[in-house]
């Protein structure tokens, strides 16, 4: 099988234009389906600024903190070992972990029955307050890594 010559560089993302921050940024492109871009920034910073009316903090303080909340530390990852498959727990890496939490979060909220800018805004508060789906999420994937703890040995 043929190898890539070099590693591809990974495209340098720009912050976005309204809280200059780079979370955000890349918060929008996990909203943004079909290459819709200004219909996701519309929802995220429409769901940004119901979050600071409801808390009064900034707006990407409440988001760092609701990502931060909802990151995982283990997850379990399949192992194939003499024939069958193990359920193995492994540390997530940091960059990992940022991604679920973001993808539990807008996940959570498309789950709700109303408008996607609401239920982003009502599921961030919840996972800053430590609560909500994505919460809930978290803790089933920590519960598998601890229910699978005897198979840790297997990790590569």
């Amino acid at each position: 099988m043929p190898r890539r010559k070099r590693k591809l560089k990974r495209q340098e993302l720009k912050p976005d234009p309204r809280y200059n921050s780079l979370r955000v940024a890349i918060f929008i492109n996990k909203v943004m389906r079909e290459g819709k871009k200004d219909i996701a920034r519309r929802i995220v910073y429409n769901a940004l600024d119901l979050t600071k009316a409801k808390i009064e903090k900034e707006p990407v303080e409440i988001l760092t903190q609701a990502i931060n909340n909802v990151k995982p530390q283990q997850e379990v990852r399949s192992r194939r070992v003499g024939g069958s498959n193990y359920q193995v727990p492994m540390a997530v890496r940091a960059d990992r972990a940022e991604t679920l939490a973001m993808r539990w979060i807008i996940t959570a909220a498309k789950s709700k029955k109303v408008s996607m800018e609401k239920a982003l805004a009502q599921e961030l508060i919840t996972a800053y307050n430590g609560e909500g789906e994505a919460m809930k999420k978290k803790e089933e994937v920590q519960r598998m890594a601890e229910a699978n703890r005897a198979f840790a040995h297997f990790k590569w």
